[in-house]
C-alpha cells in the first residue's frame, strides 16, 4: 500500500503543487502551523531520514538545492526547516519529508 505523499506525487491526490522537478515535489501543508507551511518530499519512497543512504541520498541533495528556490519565489527571507523522524517526534506520515515554516516568530526551543 503506498502512503498518502507517494500517491501526491503520482497525482492521484490533487494537491496545491508549489515546485517540482525530476526528483521532489514540494505542496501546502494540509495543517499548517505557519503562514507559510510547504513541505517539500522526494519522488521516491523513503521512510525517513535514517533511510538515508548512498543510493538515495541525490533526493536530499535536490531537496535542498530546491529549497532556496522556493523560499526566493515567495520571497521569504526568515525560515525554519523541519523533519521530524519516528512518530514520537512527531512524524505523521513515513514518507521522509521536510516542512519550510516562515512569516511568523519561530520561538525556542520547539516542540
Amino acid at each position: 500500500m503506498e502512503c498518502i505523499f507517494c500517491k501526491i506525487f503520482k497525482k492521484e491526490i490533487n494537491t496545491k503543487i508549489i515546485f517540482e522537478d525530476d526528483l521532489t515535489i514540494s505542496f501546502e501543508d494540509l495543517n499548517p502551523v505557519a503562514p507559510f507551511h510547504i513541505l517539500i518530499i522526494p519522488k521516491k519512497h523513503i521512510d525517513s531520514v535514517n533511510e538515508i543512504n548512498e543510493n538515495n541520498s541525490i533526493y536530499i541533495k535536490q531537496i535542498f538545492e530546491n529549497i532556496p528556490k522556493i523560499v526566493l519565489k515567495f520571497n521569504l527571507k526568515d525560515y525554519r526547516i523541519v523533519s521530524n523522524i519516528g512518530p514520537s517526534a512527531g512524524q505523521s506520515v513515513m514518507h521522509m519529508h521536510f516542512h519550510i515554516l516562515g512569516n511568523r516568530k519561530m520561538n525556542w526551543p520547539p516542540g
